[in-house]
């Protein structure tokens, strides 16, 4: 069974309005670069009833699959939060 794992991203906007994850910060404080990001696809999060996304990246050459969960839109400056799945 997967449990979702909320981490800390620092992201970046490019010129498009596209989002950019670039590192990955752990709760322990243990933090990883992005390498690359190889796919990006839309995925929902069907029990909580929220949009998201799934960003297929490379860390340390290891493929990753990393979710941006959108907000519920219940306040303005809260725009979403990623996690990634662990077993």
């Amino acid at each position: 069974m997967t449990e979702r794992v909320y981490v800390q991203v620092n992201s970046d906007f490019d010129a498009t309005g596209f989002m950019q994850p670039r590192s990955i910060t752990w709760k322990d404080g243990r933090t990883f670069r992005i390498d690359a990001v190889k796919d990006f696809r839309p995925a929902s999060s069907v029990e909580k009833g929220l949009r998201g996304d799934c960003y297929t990246v490379v860390i340390k050459g290891e493929i990753r699959h990393l979710f941006f969960e959108r907000g519920s839109n219940r306040f303005a400056s809260q725009f979403g939060r990623w996690f990634v799945e662990t077993e």
